[in-house]
């Protein structure tokens, strides 16, 4: 149980993801915060937050949390509550309640934020195929005779997840417009506001397996040319996942008329030890910012994948 509570806690610090979407009125139907799979009803007197993914009041002393954990922690979950139903799990004792998304495991403690007391609630329950979804909550004490535990339980039981986010939704809120996407099969942010993954794989298999696409933007690019080769080279050697990397290509381009470089590694990717060519394409702009392209396949389906991942590349625009 040790490990599931470092689990939520993990997940609690790392619930700082950016969405941009405020002023939701209370409604009936589950709300998803954008380019996520879990959702609820969120209690009155909540609104998606500005600053994480979640819903909070206007004077932040009420914050949910909503996000998605790898698809083994709803099953450990149950599995350990399956293994001790007496509740002799530890201090903070599950309960389990059913939701929306099915049955969840739910647990509510008194803690401190600081020198404030708080209310604090969670929430596992089963998602769909590669995620589970996980909600916390807290509550200022100050706020506990307006949000009371029997609200926030009724709040949770309305947890509901989707397993599919359009992909419109998806896109809307990234830093760039994408007017391509190639016929990739999967279409799946990453981190919100900040990468998108087009894939033709899927998670069983690892996306390895087949092309996919990474797009996002990168910070600190050096303003002078003659350090863009370097930070290019660098920024592709530090491409997770690949083993045995060797640059094949580096040299500078023009892409849509903007100062650009593109890298190009062989390697070795995935659980299988799949030999895959990788291209890097990074486009410079303004405030040190340039916008990043990787697209990876493996090394029998390059010449089928890289004109797929040109037209990608070729119809992102920056927003603004």
């Amino acid at each position: 149980m040790k490990q599931i509570a470092r689990l939520f806690a993990a997940t609690l610090l790392a619930a700082s993801l950016q969405t941009a979407m405020a002023g939701l009125s209370y409604a009936a139907e589950p709300i998803f915060p954008r380019a996520i799979r879990v959702g609820m009803t969120p209690m009155p007197g909540l609104s998606e937050s500005k600053s994480f993914l979640g819903f909070e009041s206007a004077d932040h002393g009420v914050k949910v949390l909503v996000a998605e954990l790898p698809g083994p922690a709803y099953e450990q979950v149950d599995a350990a509550f399956k293994a001790a139903p007496d509740g002799s799990l530890g201090k903070i004792k599950p309960e389990s309640i059913e939701t929306a998304a099915g049955k969840g495991y739910y647990t509510a403690e008194d803690a401190t934020d600081g020198p404030d007391k708080v209310r604090r609630y969670s929430l596992i329950v089963p998602g769909g195929k590669g995620f589970s979804g996980y909600v916390a909550v807290q509550v200022a004490a100050v706020e506990a005779n307006t949000y009371s535990d029997d609200a926030v339980k009724k709040m949770m039981a309305s947890v509901a997840v989707r397993q599919q986010v359009p992909v419109a939704e998806q896109v809307a809120q990234m830093p760039f417009t994408v007017g391509e996407l190639a016929d990739f099969k999967t279409v799946r942010t990453l981190a919100p506001g900040a990468a998108l993954l087009l894939a033709d794989g899927d998670d069983d298999k690892g996306v390895e397996a087949a092309p996919f696409m990474v797009l996002g933007l990168i910070g600190s690019v050096p303003e002078q040319t003659d350090d863009r080769a370097r930070f290019a080279q660098q920024s592709a050697a530090a491409i997770p996942g690949l083993r045995d990397a060797k640059v094949t290509v580096s040299e500078p381009i023009r892409i849509d008329g903007s100062p650009g470089f593109e890298t190009r590694i062989d390697a070795v990717s995935g659980k299988d030890n799949t030999p895959v060519t990788v291209v890097q394409w990074l486009r410079f702009g303004g405030a040190n910012v340039a916008m990043r392209v990787i697209g990876s396949s493996p090394k029998d389906q390059w010449e089928s994948a890289f004109p797929r991942f040109r037209k990608v590349r070729d119809g992102l625009k920056g927003r603004g």
